[in-house]
């Protein structure tokens, strides 16, 4: 089973005279982190475009280099996902609205869920992915998830 442990890096601490704000939005936070990730991780926004994802999440997920994906929604990406059946097949657009990701932002609550990644040689990999909502401004901004291969 996956293990994810998230820390802080640095504090956020005002000094006296200073803004509580934070210098740059949660979102903004996130997509720097998860473009430096070694973890295969991805960020999405509220369009379901890809604002961040790390190397490693490229290459679980197949989806070759980080500048081929960012800016592009999600599933027009290059992701191809397929079913559990002895012979896979692309999943339909009902199915793909229910991948963690795409969960975690409608319902705005964590979501996991089993995915199969199909790549260029092969059936299909089992990818283990645990998702959830990005907020700004109290609204769901996008979605966090992070990936490990079963």
């Amino acid at each position: 089973m996956a293990h994810v442990e998230l820390s802080l890096s640095e504090v956020f601490a005002p000094t006296a005279g200073t803004s509580s704000e934070q210098e740059s939005d949660n979102v903004g936070q996130w997509s720097a982190t998860v473009s430096r990730a070694a973890e295969p991780c991805l960020l999405i926004d509220g369009d379901t475009n890809v604002l961040a994802i790390s190397s490693a999440g490229c290459a679980l997920l197949c989806l070759g280099a980080p500048e081929d994906v960012i800016g592009r929604p999600l599933l027009a990406g290059g992701l191809r996902l397929v079913d559990f059946t002895a012979r896979p097949s692309e999943l339909t657009e009902q199915d793909t609205d229910k991948i963690a990701p795409l969960l975690a932002l409608h319902s705005k609550q964590l979501a996991r869920g089993l995915l199969r990644v199909k790549g260029p040689d092969e059936a299909g990999t089992t990818v283990d992915a645990i998702s959830t909502p990005v907020f700004a401004d109290g609204e769901v901004a996008g979605a966090l998830t992070f990936f490990s291969k079963i």
